[in-house]
């Protein structure tokens, strides 16, 4: 027989808002802040007023844990989806304040006109407009309540029937006496099974990540100081993209600034660092692998719960320490040190601008070999090159590219067993061959992708070593990174296109370099043959045409840094097919040359 995963049960609203005040159903702020605009939460009410169904809520109980007095505490519910419609319920029923994306504290009025039986969102114009209650919020307050309610709306309308108004006024109040079915997840279930049957339920098929799961885990759990830590975790990463908002978050949440949490991240108030800017996701990822020495956010789940894997008990004492550690990893990823220092290795090893950046889970997995390269005490030298060399091969090798999260799992498993720099400098090795670098690299150049790994690091190797940019006497790439640059098609577009040429062909990564814009729109589509043969020209005292070098070996200099062959200069203008094979052993060739410089 199979085992039961879950139970649905109708419940009044009222009770669900009584459960959510007392703290029986946590509402773990998956989306903090709340992201419905005032008219979700008016189609919402709305909705419930004509009877109309809303949905389910899912509930995912907490597993009992062994308290350190040898008695047991029956978790409370989480609830894993239907929290902006019970927050929406809390702020426009109970007048409770939201707070909104820009973290700013503020009321939502919904005004309901009985004579129209119609609900909007409270304006001046209806504040002002006697046919209207301009918040709902009144109907069920204590202090006020529906008697109070009707009387101030009888004596604004005289002409309105008392017994009309009455019956409307006591429908709108029995809306909290409307079912909401709640569908219990067992809480024997693991995170998997609680995703599928999420994805099953919610008609959006909305995913909910592992990391979604630890965040639900973290604010459920008052005792341990979660929901400090799950704002310290959701505050850095919105600071970390929008400084601006460190004034609105000391004004509207005194209490958090107050905390430890928030001295580690003051820093981030005179940042504009857009290099890595990291997302709950990426901040749990680091601070769990590094600390934890395990790669899977199902484990944190379990962990943080209290779970014993070898008795499959939950003790108080496990979730204790294990909060304890994921804050002691939080604090390892704000440190301003770290965060700085990380970022350091990036740029010096030529990622100098977010565009650069097209694998967070690299960056992440940067980040996790420098905490435990410092965990490890190893010299500051050594660590900022192997974390320069680890980061590279992860990028062209695309090493978190698939199932991201095994990956980590398995690579920290190795570290803790073998050691970071033993692990790691096999791994480079392993990955990065002699026949990687000679056949499988200039392969990986056969793209039209210009955001393929290999061109991205390419740029990143032209930064690195000091490149001039494509037909620049004074201009590095790096400048043109920084800046702005152009990516020059070395047989031009329309050139190609014009023989028949299709966009996956002209648009080769091979085809493309570095360029000021002015170069570029000087050659525009004009052939190969011309523009090289131009070039020649300036070099022998001819017209300036394309950037200012005049000097033929610096000229083949230049287009030798940019891997296109000098024998371009001497009329020798390759086959275009011919011209991408030898560029693709050349860029090959560049990169190999900057890895060895890491």
């Amino acid at each position: 027989m199979a085992t039961q995963r879950y139970s649905v049960t109708p419940h009044p609203i009222e009770t669900l808002l009584t459960w959510v005040k007392s703290g029986e159903i946590a509402i773990p702020e998956i989306q903090r802040p709340f992201v419905w605009d005032a008219t979700k939460v008016r189609n919402l009410l709305d909705s419930l007023y004509n009877g109309y169904p809303v949905g389910y809520l899912i509930a995912w109980r907490n597993p009992t844990v062994r308290l350190k007095d040898g008695t047991t505490s029956s978790g409370k519910r989480i609830l894993i989806d239907g929290q902006q419609r019970v927050t929406a319920l809390m702020a426009a029923l109970l007048g409770q304040e939201v707070i909104d994306k820009d973290y700013r504290t503020r009321r939502i009025r919904i005004a309901f006109n009985p004579l129209e039986q119609k609900f909007e969102v409270t304006n001046p114009a209806i504040q002002k407009d006697a046919t209207w209650i301009a918040d709902i919020a009144e109907v069920f307050s204590p202090e006020v309540g529906l008697i109070g309610v009707m009387d101030d709306y009888l004596a604004r309308n005289p002409e309105a029937d008392r017994k009309e108004i009455s019956g409307i006024l006591q429908r709108l109040w029995q809306i909290t006496n409307n079912h909401v079915g709640v569908i219990e997840l067992a809480e024997h279930l693991d995170i998997e099974t609680v995703t599928e049957i999420f994805i099953r339920v919610n008609s959006t098929g909305a995913q909910l990540s592992q990391a979604d799961f630890v965040m639900s885990k973290i604010a459920a759990d008052e005792r341990n100081g979660g929901n400090q830590l799950r704002k310290a975790i959701d505050y850095f990463c919105h600071l970390a993209v929008s400084p601006e908002a460190m004034p609105r978050i000391e004004k509207n949440d005194t209490e958090f600034v107050k905390s430890e949490y928030f001295q580690k991240m003051r820093w981030l108030s005179n940042v504009n660092d857009d290099l890595y800017d990291p997302s709950y996701t990426d901040m749990l990822r680091v601070a769990f692998t590094s600390e934890f020495g395990r790669g899977k956010l199902q484990d944190l789940v379990a962990l943080l719960s209290g779970r014993n894997f070898e008795t499959r008990d939950y003790e108080e004492e496990i979730a204790e320490a294990s909060f304890e550690r994921l804050k002691k990893g939080v604090f390892n990823f704000m440190s301003k040190t770290h965060f700085d220092r990380l970022t350091m290795i990036l740029r010096s090893a030529g990622f100098v601008t977010s565009n650069l950046i097209r694998s967070k889970n690299a960056v992440n997995s940067a980040y996790i070999i420098y905490l435990r390269g410092r965990a490890e005490k190893m010299d500051a030298a050594e660590l900022e090159r192997l974390v320069r060399r680890w980061y590279v091969m992860s990028v062209l090798r695309g090493r978190y590219s698939g199932n991201a999260e095994s990956s980590f799992d398995y690579d920290i498993r190795q570290i803790e067993m073998h050691g970071l720099a033993k692990y790691a400098n096999a791994v480079i090795q392993s990955e990065l061959s002699d026949d990687y670098w000679s056949a499988l690299l200039p392969q990986q150049f056969n793209s039209s992708a210009s955001t393929t790994p290999s061109f991205v690091a390419f740029k990143a190797a032209q930064a690195k070593l000091g490149d001039l940019g494509f037909l620049s006497r004074d201009i590095t790439v790096r400048d043109l990174l920084l800046n702005r640059s152009d990516v020059h098609h070395v047989f031009p577009k329309n050139y190609l296109k014009g023989r028949g040429f299709t966009a996956a062909r002209y648009n080769q990564v091979a085809n493309f370099v570095i360029a000021q814009s002015e170069i570029n729109i000087s050659i525009g589509d004009k052939s190969p043959d011309v523009y090289f043969s131009e070039l020649a020209d300036q070099c022998s005292g001819g017209s300036q045409r394309y950037g200012g070098i005049a000097d033929i070996d610096e000229m083949r200099a230049n287009l030798e840094t940019n891997c296109v062959p000098a024998s371009v200069l001497n009329g020798s203008i390759p086959d275009y097919d011919d011209f991408l094979e030898e560029r693709r052993t050349m860029m090959a060739e560049k990169i190999h040359l900057y890895f060895k410089s890491l």
